[in-house]
């Protein structure tokens, strides 16, 4: 991305595709649903909700923007970058984090419908992807419905 629209980019996402060299990631027993996302003059506030063992977990976290492409670092030593986003139907977004001594990073594909993968968006994504290896498509569950509808 040249520059990110940071107005354009809030709001609620949903998860839809995951990809990585790493089959921890994919197989965990906790993962993300959906992301709701606010802009306040640099930081960027992360509610996201995750199904864990079929029950919703909700986690805030607050980050800041290193530069103008769409790069947020995070406590924890977490880095969110927008790679691509069309900022109406889908984005894609490169998670880097710490765990257990060791680097993580994750590519995931996400949309703001319930619903839908934006065919174009997804596409992208498997581009984007295309060397990674490991997928994971969305799977069912009712937290990101919840969170878009800010029951929790």
């Amino acid at each position: 991305m040249e520059e990110l629209d940071r107005q354009k980019i809030g709001g609620f996402w949903r998860e839809v595709g995951v990809a990585s060299d790493q089959s921890l990631v994919l197989t965990a027993p906790k993962w993300v649903e959906g992301l709701f996302l606010t802009l306040s003059g640099s930081n960027l506030t992360v509610k996201v909700a995750y199904n864990s063992s079929g029950s919703c977990e909700i986690e805030k976290i607050v980050g800041s923007e290193i530069d103008s492409t769409g790069k947020f670092a995070f406590p924890g030593h977490r880095e969110i970058h927008v790679l691509d986003t069309d900022y109406e139907g889908y984005a894609i977004l490169r998670v880097s984090l710490m765990w257990r001594g060791r680097n993580f990073r994750v590519l995931k594909y996400f949309t703001r419908s319930l619903e839908d993968k934006d065919q174009l968006g997804f596409w992208k994504f498997r581009e984007v992807t295309a060397d990674t290896g490991l997928y994971l498509a969305a799977r069912p569950g009712r937290c990101a419905e919840l969170l878009k509808e800010e029951l929790i």
